[in-house]
């Protein structure tokens, strides 16, 4: 989905060594983002799944479901927030920073300029508008049009120029949200929302403000629930229309400052062996360890406030910000080192579920609709955390069994060869 689809290089292993060097070095690397992407799309499925199968402001607010959590003390809540929340999208969108470099790297060399670049992220930009008002809502295609198309400004920035502008630019962004988000969370959770008249009055819109939050979703969850697919897509066009430029007010703080961290990280070599392996490890996992346990710190505080709406928006998107970025950039240095190994059956379909990201990514949420929808399987609102789980188990299991058979085949996913065509605006033989 990161633009290195379709430009893997061939190469038969067999003799003539000096000349295949560079396919195979160029193999390697793009065998490194293909395993992590196969990753970062199946945590993905893990982090959206409540939302897929509950209200959508249950991704947050466990009190939001419709059947009984299943998740006492909210410690699954609290794992999924260290282990998955935020990191698969940040990885994602590392990779996705990197693979607008690895695009344009072959534009230049065949003549072309960013405006291929451009036309091929406004195709993107139609996907996720019909991603998110004909499947699903939670749509992050859009996001990453609209900032890529922002990105390429930056694009032939030197890479110490990108890394220092995408870091300090995602620690201003921490900084902002987290001041933001605070402020409500004082106010309604503490007793500092009782200390005066003023703020009791503040506190008295805020529970407004939490009650209509609250309400938006009663249509589209009853449409869903009922099966009416037509009322569930007029109300998001009627109704929704304006979510996809909140989000991106909301998570621009992130996307295009990890956009062009990803940038300068593969121009540095770090997807292809540019760092020393015990660098990676070191560097990787004092990262994890440090944002792992920030992220506990922070969950402990949302739980002992009892998953409080404000706390855990705060907490959520707010406080974990920061330390978030610790886990992307430790895990990523640790799937670089360990990627060269995962040489087995398993690895194998990783790394094929990561060529047909954009085939799994899009279809996983078509396949949502079919297990939560009214007109289908109908489970919307009747799965608990758990039993949810066992849905993303089984969309994984999916996801490994059928992109590397397909692979065999074909060179490219359906949405992949499709992007592909539209980008070049040709068709491309697609059997193998």
């Amino acid at each position: 989905m990161d633009g290195t689809i379709g430009v893997r290089a061939a190469h038969d292993g067999a003799g003539q060594a000096a000349a295949a060097i560079a396919p195979v070095a160029a193999s390697a690397r793009i065998d490194t983002l293909d395993f992590i992407r196969g990753l970062a799309v199946m945590g993905i499925l893990a982090a959206n799944i409540v939302a897929f199968g509950q209200p959508m402001e249950a991704y947050l607010y466990p009190a939001a479901f419709k059947t009984d959590p299943g998740d006492p003390g909210g410690w699954m809540w609290i794992g999924q927030f260290i282990l998955i929340d935020g990191k698969m999208r940040g990885l994602f969108t590392l990779l996705f920073g990197a693979g607008m470099w690895l695009f344009m790297e072959k534009a230049w060399a065949k003549g072309a300029t960013r405006g291929l670049q451009a036309w091929r992220l406004a195709i993107l930009a139609l996907f996720g508008m019909i991603h998110f008002f004909f499947i699903w809502p939670g749509d992050i295609l859009f996001l990453y049009a609209l900032f890529g198309l922002i990105a390429l400004a930056a694009l032939q920035w030197r890479p110490k120029t990108q890394f220092s502008l995408g870091v300090t630019g995602y620690l201003l962004g921490a900084f902002l949200l987290g001041a933001w988000l605070t402020m409500p969370w004082l106010v309604f959770d503490t007793p500092l929302g009782q200390s005066t008249p003023e703020f009791a009055e503040q506190r008295a819109g805020l529970r407004v403000e939490m009650e209509n939050a609250l309400a938006r979703g009663k249509v589209p969850d009853a449409a869903m629930a009922a099966g009416d697919y037509a009322m569930l897509v007029r109300h998001r066009l009627t109704e929704q229309w304006y979510e996809p430029l909140t989000n991106a007010a909301l998570f621009g703080f992130e996307t295009l400052p990890l956009m062009l961290i990803g940038m300068a990280l593969y121009r540095q070599g770090f997807f292809s062996g540019g760092i020393p392996r015990a660098r990676l490890l070191r560097w990787g996992w004092s990262g994890l360890i440090a944002g792992a346990l920030a992220h506990l710190a922070i969950g402990l505080v949302v739980q002992a406030g009892g998953f409080s709406y404000y706390g855990t928006l705060a907490g959520f998107v707010g406080w974990s910000m920061l330390p978030r970025l610790w886990m992307v950039l430790g895990l990523a240095a640790l799937l670089v080192a360990y990627a060269p190994s995962a040489t087995g059956w398993l690895g194998d379909r990783i790394r094929a579920a990561g060529r047909v990201a954009f085939t799994n990514y899009l279809g996983t949420s078509i396949a949502m609709m079919f297990v939560f929808h009214g007109w289908a399987l109908g489970l919307f609102g009747q799965l608990n955390r758990p039993q949810l789980y066992i849905v993303v188990v089984l969309a994984w299991i999916a996801m490994l069994a059928w992109s590397k058979p397909w692979l065999d085949r074909f060179h490219y996913g359906p949405l992949e060869w499709l992007w592909r065509c539209l980008t070049y605006r040709r068709l491309f033989p697609v059997r193998r």
